[in-house]
């Protein structure tokens, strides 16, 4: 069996989806989880973009020990430089840099012949050699490139002290036989190419993504990158859960193994998809709620007689366990603090009292507590950040009739201390709880997306609310969950709001 190594650029490439955005507590959490799913390397983010992602990166670097941390870096010197800073603390210091080398992107983007492109490569990676015992070179959209240039700039990079090479479909353009094709060329054109890894990175703007990874599999990839869900850029990423279960599943036709903890696929999907607000679709492959859902009579008939007649992959493969009942209103701290641990959480001392506090009191409103309940609860202590002075809402009453105009009427306490009291009206309930908030907050928000979903079963479950805004011409999420969806929706937005102005306040120590 061969080895693959799985790259997870979740909390940079993912990040960069339109409406993501994660801080630095938020952020090493799911590194944390990516740890425990059992990626080689985590890409933790882009140092030089901004002083959060510094930060981000270099707490994740600190605190991830299983994984080889890397961050990204353009071919300029500062980049590399200020990368170093934040990666210096990793077991195992890792770079990942990179340079377009397609015609379109040196001659429109980059403005700069073939010639200069190859120099500026080769001076980043030997640049990168003295700080880094591991760097990735990259060559941005590759699959548009010419075949025989690009197999120059590689040899040259090599030589230069490249340990791995990453050839990115970059827009999704390649079919998975032209994929193929273009790594089988390359191992059996560039010298000194079977001393690195050879790494695969495909977007999914045909669809194709994972397909395009598999088929890099085919032909000699030993390293292979992607995001959970599959979120990022435009159409997304290459989905990782689906690549390690394909390979689990196709072991026979594969023969590689990629390290992958299966049984941890669900938990990670699930704090990506609560931490980033981005839904997974119901019938998305191995994650999607009806990924084990049969409704064709002839399929059930199957499942009774023999589940392997319609299901290729168990529930149990990817930790997809079904607990109805975990904990109810009479259970004490010790229990719930055992069944947090056994889910995988490790909380200050202070944040298991604070979810235990937030447990009693869904416990006594709810007959029956959740797995997916407490996953909730305890994701949200677990991410907390520290403490700042934010918008806490005290209070929310809304009036409604189908004859009458929705009215709003918010109590809430401010950052500076005040406590202020103030109405306003809407088209319904929620855009009059948003105008009303709105006249609390020091700025101008603008909301861009707004959603409630279910987090359990029944007419008792919590609805989880995700509101995108736009606030002081900034793009920031907040999320809240609540039997009450209204309740939800206000402390949604207002999480949104503190979100942006913690962000705010940590950029400018």
């Amino acid at each position: 069996m061969g080895k693959i190594d799985i790259f997870d650029t979740t909390l940079r490439d993912g990040e960069q989806s339109a409406g993501i955005n994660l801080n630095t507590a938020e952020k090493v959490e799911i590194a944390r989880q990516l740890e425990r799913f059992g990626v080689a390397v985590i890409e933790a983010g882009f140092p030089a973009s901004s002083h959060g992602d510094f930060e981000a990166v270099k707490q994740i670097a600190q605190t991830v020990k299983n994984s080889t941390v890397t961050g990204l870096a353009r071919a300029v010197q500062s980049d590399i430089l200020t990368s170093f800073e934040a990666l210096k603390y990793g077991e195992q210091p890792h770079l990942h840099t990179f340079i377009a080398t397609s015609p379109i992107h040196m001659e429109y983007k980059l403005k700069k012949t073939p010639d200069q492109v190859v120099e500026i490569a080769v001076e980043s990676v030997k640049l990168a050699k003295k700080y880094f015992p591991l760097v990735q070179w990259s060559a941005e959209d590759a699959t548009r490139s010419n075949k025989e240039f690009l197999a120059r700039i590689i040899t040259e990079v090599i030589k230069a002290g490249a340990t791995t090479i990453n050839i990115p479909d970059t827009v999704g353009y390649a079919t998975p036989s032209e994929y193929g094709a273009l790594f089988h060329y390359l191992r059996e054109t560039v010298p000194g190419i079977e001393k690195v890894k050879l790494s695969a990175h495909c977007h999914d703007d045909l669809g194709l993504a994972v397909a395009n990874s598999l088929a890099a599999i085919e032909n000699g990839a030993t390293q292979i990158e992607g995001t959970i869900n599959g979120i990022g850029e435009r159409a997304g990423n290459a989905a990782l859960e689906e690549i390690a279960v394909a390979l689990k599943i196709r072991g026979d036709y594969y023969q590689t193994e990629s390290g992958i903890v299966l049984k941890e696929t669900k938990r990670t999907s699930q704090l990506v998809s609560q931490l980033t607000g981005v839904i997974i679709q119901p019938n998305k492959a191995v994650v999607g709620k009806n990924a084990f859902a049969h409704e064709s009579g002839i399929h059930q008939d199957g499942m009774l007689k023999n589940p392997e007649t319609y299901e290729i992959i168990t529930p149990a493969m990817i930790g997809e366990v079904s607990t109805e009942l975990v904990l109810g209103k009479h259970s004490g701290r010790h229990a719930f603090i055992s069944r947090a641990k056994q889910m995988g959480f490790e909380l200050t001392n202070e944040n298991y009292a604070k979810a235990f506090v937030a447990f009693k009191d869904l416990a006594d409103r709810k007959k029956e507590i959740t797995e997916e309940d407490l996953f909730v609860l305890l994701t949200d202590q677990q991410v907390q950040a520290e403490d700042v002075p934010v918008y806490v809402l005290e209070s929310v009453q809304v009036q409604y009739g189908t004859s009458n105009i929705p009215t709003a009427t918010a109590r809430v306490t401010s950052p500076t201390g005040e406590v202020v009291t103030v109405s306003d009206t809407g088209a319904g309930s929620v855009e009059a709880i948003f105008n009303t908030l709105e006249k609390v907050v020091s700025g101008t928000v603008r909301v861009l997306d707004y959603r409630v979903t279910s987090v359990s079963k029944g007419r008792d479950a919590l609805g989880e609310a995700v509101v995108k805004l736009c606030f002081d011409d900034r793009d920031t999420i907040g999320r809240n969950a609540s039997q009450d969806v209204l309740e939800a929706s206000a402390k949604a937005y207002l999480n949104a709001i503190n979100r942006q102005l913690q962000q705010t306040l940590v950029a400018t120590v």
